[in-house]
């Protein structure tokens, strides 16, 4: 499709959604003067000052009762809304917050433990070599264990006579 052809319809397209524009305001005008006509006859203004202002009084009482009407519609509303805003947020307390899925970090102790206690305080520790000194003596309680197990069922003996003699 030509540049020149794509413009003429789109004017074509812009001009018939005009008119559809200007055929809803007319539909809308007319709805307007039909329901006025219906509901709101044209007031008999023929009369003397005393009938007029009669007229004026139960306009003014009509008003008056159409705008407490629609500041308790509006009282409603807010109260539902605030209702609807509580509501809400019980929905989420209840349903409680997803937290999203952990992601597996390597990090080095010193920046877990500087993460934790803020970027004020440097701690540095080596708890690989804190691990194999651990290791390593584990290691060596368990050969003295295996060796003297008579003398700690010896000594454990003792331990009960004292405590039966007692």
């Amino acid at each position: 499709m030509t540049s020149s052809r794509r413009h003429h319809l789109k004017s074509l397209m812009l001009q018939i959604a005009a008119n559809w524009l200007e055929k809803e305001a007319a539909e809308i005008a007319a709805a307007k003067e039909t329901y006025m006509a219906e509901n709101c006859p044209t007031p008999d203004l023929n009369g003397d000052q005393a009938a007029l202002m009669e007229i004026c009084r139960k306009l003014y009482q009509s008003l008056d009762k159409i705008d407490e009407d629609r500041y308790d519609a509006e009282a409603k509303v807010a109260k539902t809304d605030k209702e609807i805003e509580e509501l809400k947020l019980k929905v989420v307390e209840l349903a409680g917050v997803k937290k999203p899925a952990l992601k597996k970090v390597r990090m080095s102790a010193d920046a877990m433990l500087q993460a934790l206690l803020g970027g004020k305080h440097k701690v540095t520790m080596d708890l690989r070599s804190n691990l194999k000194q651990v290791k390593k003596e584990v290691k060596e309680e368990g050969a003295e264990a295996v060796g003297d197990w008579r003398k700690n069922i010896e000594d454990k003996a003792d331990r009960k006579k004292m405590f039966e003699t007692s």
